[in-house]
């Protein structure tokens, strides 16, 4: 579990609010290039968490203000539906964007999705131009 900060200082978004973000996957490279790439959007972006599992991701959400989720869904300990399906139960975390990357894009699997408010269900392998672009539409968007 690691958090960094990466406030950047862009005209076009100083008015907005910085985006903490919690990206939970069991690989360590995949965490770290969603770091990168989360620092390729034309966002303020405040504190990225890490966590490996959903069990440490659902410590963060305790302790920690976040707005977006982006986690895999296959994973040790607690996967990424039964993240999602603790994330559902909370009222406190009911405007949190959830954002699912994983290589299983089944009918079945986007189903579920769907019913635990999931915003957005990117596949793997993907471009890092895609997280980029999740995130610019989500400033557009003005969800936050």
């Amino acid at each position: 579990m690691a958090d960094v900060n990466m406030s950047q200082s862009n005209p076009t978004t100083t008015a907005m609010k910085p985006l903490n973000i919690l990206i939970v996957d069991d690989s360590a490279t995949m965490r770290a290039l969603l770091h990168r790439v989360v620092g390729l959007a034309d966002l303020p972006i405040g504190t990225i968490y890490q966590a490996p599992n959903g069990l440490e991701a659902l410590k963060i959400l305790e302790t920690c203000s976040v707005q977006a989720v982006f986690t895999d869904l296959n994973m040790p300990v607690m996967n990424g539906m039964e993240l999602l399906r603790e994330m559902a139960k909370r009222d406190a975390w009911k405007d949190l964007l959830r954002i699912i990357i994983s290589t299983d894009g089944s009918k079945l699997r986007r189903d579920e999705a769907r019913e635990l408010n999931v915003n957005l269900y990117v596949e793997k392998p993907f471009r890092p131009e895609v997280v980029r672009d999740v995130l610019c539409q989500i400033a557009s968007a003005d969800v936050l």
